[in-house]
């Protein structure tokens, strides 16, 4: 089961708009929900779902909005969060921000998506592109003839639109990985993986249909390839796009659809395995009672030499009743955040292999803050193109249309910090 209706309320809990779905829930229970949220945000108890009664809330906050589904059943609670998430992604790409100013310019839209992205209570067509085709916001000037729904709602292929063309017919795929890490103060290596997306920018004529090869070794074990082990990799939690033939990944690994026309997200995965932090950072932080605090951070990259991050961010937590800051660095440059305690040490460009320095001198006052306060971790992000660290690689796209042109792949890797964090003894 799913939700019964769907409300979109201010911070106040006023409803901007709602739809009602099912009928089987008093649209007046929605007035429970502002005073539940407040008595559970007072008893320091904010959970997801709030019941009343027999009916249950299942709400989000977004900007100054939230989105709120109520139940009298037994529902299905991560398809419900699922579609509150989505509904969020659908208005963002109509109005660009979502907040309770873009609801009230774009009444009639969004009801109108509400009735199109849910039919008694469940979810139907959730892709904005489709969407786009005929809820426009121009709604008001729409010719009669335009108002026919595009065969794409009701093809198998709902996600591709036909008849589109190209003069240049060309396909980029991006490998994302993203790295999390946790370090603890005496340098070891508490947790780690690696989560990856494969995203695609797809500019194809006509209903093309494409393979996607990885170095997956399940598929070189199905395949008896019995290469270099080393080179192939493990991929959990694989989550594809609807166009992917399910069905044959399962049986022989083949990643076979029909994309979406644009930017789409093909697949995303994880990698459960031990990860050497790419950027090393050793850190004194020296605390003097009533007068300064001291820190010296050395930061090394310990990815390939032909390598380079960019745009690195080392954020570093201090004292909250520091002042007075003093900075030295070996490279890029040293900003003091007062309103999050933070350093921020920038390097634009940091090749593989090399170390840079920096230190931090800050004055304290001389009346001790009496304030427990907690010992944050030391935080990196950064970037580093032509990179995998799981050495995922694209090993082929076939691009089969019945017309049979010429298309081309373009492939590119990317490494980025996620969840980076080093903790330190002070």
């Amino acid at each position: 089961m799913s939700a019964s209706a769907i409300f979109v309320l201010d911070l106040k809990g006023k409803v901007l708009i709602c739809r009602n779905y099912k009928g089987d829930v008093d649209m007046a229970e929605i007035d429970h929900f502002m005073s539940l949220l407040m008595q559970h945000e007072e008893e320091g108890l904010i959970c997801p779902v709030m019941a009343h009664g027999n009916v249950h809330f299942m709400w989000i906050k977004h900007s100054n909005l939230y989105l709120v589904a109520t139940t009298n059943k037994n529902s299905n609670a991560s398809l419900v969060y699922s579609f509150l998430y989505k509904l969020v992604e659908v208005f963002t790409e109509y109005f660009k921000e979502l907040e309770e100013e873009s609801i009230q310019d774009n009444f009639v839209v969004v009801y109108e998506l509400l009735d199109e992205l849910m039919d008694f209570g469940f979810p139907q067509t959730t892709d904005s592109k489709i969407l786009q085709e005929y809820i426009t916001q121009e709604g008001a000037k729409l010719e009669v003839a335009k108002t026919k729904v595009p065969t794409t709602v009701t093809n198998a292929v709902s996600w591709r639109s036909e008849g589109i063309k190209y003069k240049k017919n060309e396909v980029f795929i991006d490998v994302i990985e993203s790295i999390n890490v946790l370090v603890n103060a005496n340098g070891s290596v508490m947790s780690s993986d690696i989560v990856g997306s494969i995203k695609l920018k797809t500019m194809l004529s006509g209903m093309p249909e494409l393979r996607l090869g990885l170095n997956d070794r399940v598929l070189f074990a199905l395949t008896g390839w019995s290469g270099d082990k080393g080179k192939t990799v493990v991929m959990e939690d694989v989550k594809f796009h609807q166009c992917v033939r399910l069905s044959r990944f399962e049986s022989d690994r083949t990643i076979s659809f029909i994309p979406p026309d644009g930017e789409s997200e093909l697949m995303s995965y994880r990698i459960n395995t031990h990860v050497k932090p790419l950027i090393w950072i050793e850190s004194v932080i020296e605390k003097f009672s009533h007068s300064r605090v001291e820190i010296m951070v050395k930061a090394k990259g310990q990815f390939k030499k032909q390598s380079v991050a960019n745009n690195v961010e080392v954020r570093v937590p201090v004292p909250s009743d520091a002042d007075s800051p003093k900075f030295k660095t070996s490279t890029g440059h040293a900003k003091y955040v007062p309103e999050k305690n933070l350093v921020v040490w920038t390097i634009k460009s940091f090749p593989g292999g090399k170390e840079f320095l920096m230190r931090a001198h800050f004055g304290l006052p001389s009346v001790e803050n009496d304030e427990a306060e907690g010992k944050p971790p030391i935080t990196v992000k950064f970037e580093i193109p032509y990179f995998t660290v799981s050495g995922i690689q694209v090993r082929y796209m076939k691009i089969i249309e019945k017309s049979g042109y010429q298309a081309l792949p373009w492939v590119r890797y990317i490494t980025q910090s996620g969840d980076y964090q080093l903790r330190t003894n002070v």
